[in-house]
């Protein structure tokens, strides 16, 4: 991999991705990762892949002495823990902007209001509740560890 700002990979391109998509402490050179921008977001999976292996691995270990509810819970909590919410506070943020306001202004206006409306309440309520779902659901099957990769991988992959 080349070590350039030129628009091949580069390997600074992991810790900064590390550094802005998760709240790991992870030393990033800030002027390296601004100076790449969007040419660093080819490592957002390897991020994925990282949390996965992070939370997956332990939880795969204990899944057989835990309920598959709870661990589901369990699971969700320290992915929301270790992204810093990001992405429950981006869904909120659009959600009350798509559905709280009429004019492209004022969805604008209450995108960057720091506080949550009842549109962005439902739709975390309703994340959370699915994606616990899900968790359950492959856990039971047994699959917990690879559906953990595949979905955080292929998630941070668009």
């Amino acid at each position: 991999m080349a070590k350039s700002d030129s628009g091949l990979m580069s390997l600074t391109d992991i810790p900064a991705a590390l550094g802005l998509l998760t709240r790991l402490p992870i030393p990033v050179d800030a002027g390296q990762a601004t100076a790449r921008g969007a040419k660093a977001a080819w490592a957002y999976p390897v991020v994925g892949l990282v949390l996965a292996c992070l939370i997956g691995g332990p939880a795969w270990t204990i899944s057989d002495f835990m309920p598959p509810a709870i661990l589901a819970a369990l699971v969700l909590v320290a992915l929301i823990t270790l992204t810093g919410a990001l992405h429950e506070d981006g869904l909120a943020d659009t959600t009350d902007g798509l559905w709280g306001g009429w004019e492209p202004a004022r969805r604008l206006e209450i995108m960057k209001d720091s506080q949550i409306g009842s549109y962005g309440v439902i739709a975390l309520v309703l994340s959370l509740l699915l994606r616990w779902l899900g968790l359950t659901a492959v856990n039971e099957a047994g699959i917990l560890l690879p559906a953990l990769i595949a979905v955080a991988t292929l998630s941070r992959a668009g």
